[in-house]
């Protein structure tokens, strides 16, 4: 008898929530989207003046928005969590949206924000997961049908539902450990990121002298 074997343990990947003062990051991300690109993530070939507007109306009180940063600190990824208003009933559920830029591509990224953003989701106590997407968007539908989605064709769309379990004490704990490694990851890209800036305005008699130091 052969013996199952066990997928290898997926990397880390830091999950930064983001804030209103992350919208030129986000605006940047979303601009640097193909117009194929584009009609996947809105449905539409969104144009640069419509993207510029659907990130400045954002809610970040309401929704929940993740990014995964590089090195560099450049957005290669976001996820959109839109939740209900807080008067409407928990059960409708929230809409999940995800662009991940083409050289990020091959990673996981999309999959690791859907269950980042289910699992936010479950700790705000919403029982349902939404995804609207194209037909054609073999990758997010590769996503939905894995967490067990029901999914529904019409025409060139398709809608999938996920039930979600309800929150426990780990995946508040869970949620709350991401939220801080992904915070330190975050802080130690940014003071490299300015070690780097600093180091490529210093004059370049003074860098090989320091080169030949060490």
């Amino acid at each position: 008898m052969s013996r199952r074997r066990t997928p290898p343990p997926q990397p880390w990947i830091p999950i930064r929530r983001l804030e209103p003062r992350h919208r030129h990051r986000l605006t940047a991300h979303l601009l640097a989207l193909s117009p194929q690109d584009r009609y996947r993530r809105f449905g539409h070939v969104a144009s640069d003046a419509q993207i510029c507007r659907h990130v400045a109306q954002l809610d970040f009180r309401r929704d929940e928005l993740f990014g995964v940063f590089d090195a560099r600190l450049r957005l290669i990824a976001t996820a959109h969590l839109a939740c209900p208003p807080a008067d409407l009933s928990h059960d409708i559920g929230a809409e999940f949206g995800v662009s991940v830029l083409p050289d990020a591509r091959g990673l996981g990224l999309g999959r690791r924000l859907f269950d980042h953003a289910a699992l936010h989701a479950r700790n705000r106590g919403l029982g349902r997961l939404y995804i609207h997407a194209l037909a054609e968007n073999t990758a997010m539908l590769a996503i939905a049908r894995a967490a067990g989605a029901t999914i529904t064709r019409s025409g060139p769309e398709a809608d999938a539902w996920i039930e979600l379990p309800p929150e426990t004490v780990a995946s508040q704990v869970e949620q709350w450990l991401e939220h801080g490694a992904a915070e330190l990851d975050y802080g130690l890209k940014r003071q490299m990121h300015r070690l780097s800036g600093w180091w490529r305005r210093q004059p370049s008699g003074a860098r090989a002298e320091d080169e030949s130091a060490n």
